[in-house]
């Protein structure tokens, strides 16, 4: 059977930066397990699985379009040093909350006397990826 938008999918992965840096693997443990259009995954990596069967792998290169996007330069906010009620590092995340009261994570990236820089892209904004699969079962949703 080949994956379309009705399987459920047990699969290992892999997720590498350009220089090679593995982000995130689970080759080395237990398979991941999702079904199709379930919202585990981001949508064009779903859609490369298709057509895919059991024991296959495959190797895909995603751009920032296709990822987590672009690096947006309007999503780094400068902020006074005075609104942090605790101590900070740059590169630290830090959870904010917007007017709805949903959860933002930023990430510090400067600190001066009197401002703080953060960055509220997702981390693997602007970075192309490889995506390597290995699909271990395809079944009926």
């Amino acid at each position: 059977m080949t994956i379309n938008e009705q399987s459920r999918i047990t699969l290992h992965f892999e997720l590498a930066l350009e220089d090679g840096q593995v982000i995130d693997s689970n080759f080395d443990g237990s398979a991941a397990q999702f079904t199709y259009g379930d919202g585990s995954l981001l949508p064009d990596f779903e859609a490369v699985l298709l057509g895919l069967s059991a024991n296959e792998e495959a190797t895909f290169t995603m751009p920032p379009e296709k990822a987590f996007g672009a690096h947006n330069p309007s999503n780094v906010q400068t902020m006074a040093r005075s609104q942090f009620g605790m101590d900070i590092e740059e590169g630290m995340v830090v959870s904010f909350s917007d007017s709805a009261k949903n959860e933002l994570p930023g990430v510090i990236k400067s600190i001066g006397d009197s401002q703080v820089e953060v960055d509220f892209n997702h981390p693997l904004s602007g970075h192309t990826l490889t995506y390597r699969v290995k699909i271990v079962a395809v079944e009926e949703a």
